[in-house]
C-alpha cells in the first residue's frame, strides 16, 4: 500500500498548533503590557498618520489585528478617537500583521525550527504553570509557549509540505491562471481566520517548490482579502460603527489587492533587477509588506472622503436606546468599558438634575452646559416622561452592567464597577423622591399658603446650591476642593430639614396646606439630596460603600 506523500493530518496538526501558538503569544503580550497597549492606541491616534504608524507598531508586537481592531472600535465608541483616526489604525493594523511572515522567512527555514523550539516550550509550559501567583512571570510564559508553538507549528506544516511538490502535477492548476490561485488565497483565509497562518502555508510551498514566486504572491493577495472575513463576520448584527469600519478594511484590503494583482509580473521584477534578491521567501514577503504599504499610501489622501462616504452608511444599525457610550462600545474591553460608564453617569446625573429642576419649576442660569440632554429630552411632553427616561437609562446601565460582570475583571475593575452601578442606584433613588412629590409641589405652588411658599423657597435654594456643588465636585480631579465638602452636605441637609419641620409646627396655625404634605415634600426633598450627594461621592471615590445617612427624617414632636 503506497503511502501519501502529504500527511494530511500532519499538516492541520501543524496549522493548529500554529493558530493556538498566536492565541498564547497575544494572551501572553496582553498579560505583561496589555494596557500599556491600550494607552498608546488612545495617546497616539490623534492624527490619521499617527493612527497608521500607531496601529503598525501595536499589531507588530501583538501579532493579533483582531485584538486592535475590537480596541479601536472601543475608542471610537467611546468617543476617544473619531471614525478618520480609527481607519488610520485599522490601516496600519493591516500592516503590522505581516510581521510574523518575515519572522517566518528569516529564521523559520534557515534552521531546524522543532529544535529551536524546544527551550522556549520547556521554559515557558513550567512558568506558565508553576508561577500562578506571579503574574507577569505567568504571562511571560505564555508568551513564550505562543513563541515556541508558532515554529513547531510552521515545522509540522513545512514536514508535510516537503514531499509533495514531486507527486504533485500543476500543469492543469496553471491553466485557470494567477486568477485560481488568488481565490484559493481569499477562499482558504477567510476559513481558518487568520491570515498569518495563511502566509506560513504559502511560505512552506514556495519553500518546497510547490508554486512559484507568482503563484504565491497572488495567494498572499487573496489572503489579504480573505483576512477580512474575521471583521466581517464580527460586524454582522453589530453596530454601526462595527459595520463602517468592518467595510472600510474590506475595500481597503479588495480595492488595493486587485489594483496590485494586475502588477504581480512588475512587482516581482522590481525585486529582482532593482532590490537584487534572489531568496523567494523574502521576496515574498517583501512584497507582502509592500501591497499594504502602497494601498496605504494610495489611500491616505483620501481618509477624510472616505470618512464622509462611511457616515452615510448603515444609519439604520446604530444601536437605539438612551445610553450615548456603552451601547457602541463591546463589553470585551471592560476598561474602555467601565471609562464610557463613567461619562454616562455623569449625563444621569445631568437628566436628573433638570429633571428636579423643572419639578421645582427652576430655571437655570447658563444652559449651555445641558444641551447634550436638551437633545435627549426634546420629545417628552412631561415630567413623568423625563423620569420615565431616566429609568430607561437605569435599565440598559444594568443590562450591560450583566455583561461586564461576565467578563475577567481585576478587584479593581470589579470594584470600580459596584460602585457605579451602587451611584446609579442612588441618583435614580433621588428621582424617584421627587416624581413621588411632583402633585404635592404643584398644589402647593399654586395655593395661597406662605407657609408652603417659604418651604419651597428654601427647599429650592438648597437645590440649586447643592446641585451646582455636586457638578463641581464630579468635575475635580482631587476630592479636596474650596467647595462643601462630601462630609458637610449630609449634615448641611439634615439642619435644613429639622429647620423646615420646626418651622411648619411654629406656624401650624396659619398654614393652609396639610401638614403631612408639607413635611412630606420636605422629606423626599431632603432624602433625594443625600441620595444624590452619596452617589457622587461614591463615583469619585470609587468605593462600594455608601456615606452613612441620617435613615429617617421625623421630627421628634411627630
Amino acid at each position: 500500500m503506497q503511502t501519501d506523500p502529504f500527511d494530511f493530518w500532519m499538516f492541520i496538526a501543524g496549522l493548529g498548533i500554529f493558530l493556538f501558538g498566536m492565541h498564547h503569544l497575544e494572551g501572553g503580550i496582553k498579560g505583561m503590557a496589555g494596557k500599556a497597549f491600550k494607552k498608546l492606541l488612545q495617546r497616539f491616534t490623534g492624527k490619521s498618520w499617527k493612527g497608521i504608524l500607531t496601529g503598525t507598531i501595536v499589531t507588530g508586537i501583538l501579532q493579533s489585528s483582531s485584538m486592535v481592531n475590537l480596541l479601536v472600535l472601543a475608542f471610537l465608541g467611546a468617543g476617544m478617537i473619531g471614525l478618520r483616526n480609527s481607519l488610520g489604525v485599522v490601516l496600519g493594523a493591516n500592516l503590522g500583521t505581516t510581521f510574523t511572515a518575515w519572522i517566518v522567512a528569516a529564521l523559520g527555514f534557515k534552521m531546524d525550527i522543532a529544535d529551536f523550539s524546544f527551550p522556549f516550550l520547556a521554559v515557558g509550559i513550567l512558568s506558565y504553570l508553576f508561577l500562578e501567583s506571579r503574574p507577569f512571570l505567568k504571562s511571560l510564559g505564555g508568551f513564550l509557549v505562543g513563541f515556541g508553538l508558532l515554529f513547531l507549528g510552521l515545522d509540522f506544516m513545512k514536514d508535510s509540505i516537503a514531499n509533495l511538490t514531486s507527486h504533485f502535477d500543476l500543469a492543469s492548476f496553471k491553466n485557470y491562471g494567477l486568477w485560481a490561485f488568488l481565490l484559493t488565497g481569499l477562499i482558504i483565509t477567510a476559513i481558518i481566520q487568520s491570515s498569518s497562518a495563511m502566509i506560513v502555508i504559502i511560505l512552506s510551498a514556495l519553500n518546497a517548490g510547490l508554486i512559484d514566486i507568482y503563484q504565491s504572491l497572488a495567494l498572499a493577495i487573496g489572503a489579504h482579502i480573505g483576512t477580512t472575513a474575521t471583521l466581517i463576520i464580527g460586524a454582522l448584527g453589530g453596530t454601526a460603527d462595527k459595520k463602517r469600519l468592518s467595510l472600510a478594511n474590506f475595500m481597503f484590503n479588495a480595492i488595493v489587492g486587485v489594483v496590485l494583482f494586475f502588477f504581480i509580473r512588475e512587482m516581482v521584477l522590481f525585486t529582482r533587477v532593482v532590490l537584487n534578491l534572489t531568496d523567494p521567501l523574502l521576496e515574498l514577503v517583501l512584497l507582502n509588506s509592500l501591497i499594504t504599504l502602497i494601498g496605504i499610501l494610495l489611500f491616505y489622501p483620501f481618509l477624510g472622503i472616505f470618512e464622509r462616504f462611511l457616515k452615510g452608511l448603515f444609519g439604520k444599525a446604530i444601536p437605539k436606546g438612551e445610553t450615548l457610550y456603552v451601547k457602541n462600545i463591546p463589553p470585551e474591553v471592560p476598561d474602555i468599558a467601565l471609562q464610557a460608564i463613567d461619562k454616562e453617569l455623569r449625563q444621569v446625573f445631568l437628566y436628573t438634575r433638570q429633571f428636579i429642576l423643572e419639578c421645582f419649576r427652576i430655571r437655570e442660569k447658563g444652559k449651555s452646559r445641558d444641551s447634550q440632554w436638551k437633545l435627549i429630552f426634546s420629545s417628552a411632553t412631561n415630567l413623568n416622561k423625563k423620569y420615565e427616561q431616566i429609568k430607561r437609562l437605569e435599565d440598559e446601565l444594568i443590562s450591560y452592567y450583566s455583561q461586564l460582570q461576565e467578563k475577567n475583571l481585576t478587584e479593581a475593575e470589579s470594584a470600580h464597577l459596584t460602585s457605579s452601578m451602587m451611584a446609579l442606584r442612588s441618583m435614580v433613588y433621588g428621582a424617584k423622591d421627587i416624581k413621588d412629590i411632583i402633585h404635592n409641589i404643584s398644589f402647593i405652588s399654586e395655593s395661597d399658603d406662605k407657609v408652603g411658599h417659604e418651604i419651597l423657597s428654601r427647599l429650592s435654594t438648597l437645590l440649586q446650591q447643592r446641585l451646582g456643588e455636586i457638578d463641581l465636585f464630579l468635575e475635580q480631579e482631587e476630592t479636596g476642593s474650596e467647595i462643601t465638602t462630601p462630609q458637610n452636605w449630609l449634615k448641611e441637609n439634615e439642619q435644613l430639614y429639622n429647620e423646615l419641620i420646626t418651622y411648619i409646627y411654629r406656624n401650624i396655625r396659619h398654614n393652609e396646606v396639610p401638614i403631612s404634605t408639607l413635611t412630606n415634600v420636605v422629606r423626599q426633598s431632603i432624602s433625594c439630596l443625600d441620595n444624590l450627594c452619596n452617589s457622587a461621592v461614591l463615583r469619585k471615590s470609587g468605593k462600594d460603600t455608601i456615606p452613612e445617612k441620617t435613615e429617617d427624617y421625623r421630627h421628634p414632636l411627630i
